[in-house]
């Protein structure tokens, strides 16, 4: 059952931020820099998903910094 960012905040699991432009350019720059890391040839398939993966985790915490 998906859990609500209401019901979050109220269980203290997670809590609110105040962001600030440097904080979302820099989150910026390392989805930028895992996407382009992610394409470079000769990666292990292993190497290629971690670093894919951590763009796609930054970029979910992007969404949440701008939801405050």
């Amino acid at each position: 059952m998906p859990v609500s960012l209401k019901e979050l905040l109220a269980s203290k699991r997670l809590e609110r931020h105040r962001t600030s432009a440097d904080e979302i350019a820099g989150l910026r720059r390392l989805i930028a820099r895992d996407l382009n890391d992610a394409a470079v040839p000769g990666l292990s398939p292993d190497r290629t998903f971690a670093t894919a993966y951590n763009a796609a985790l930054q970029l979910s915490k992007l969404a949440l910094a701008c939801a405050g």
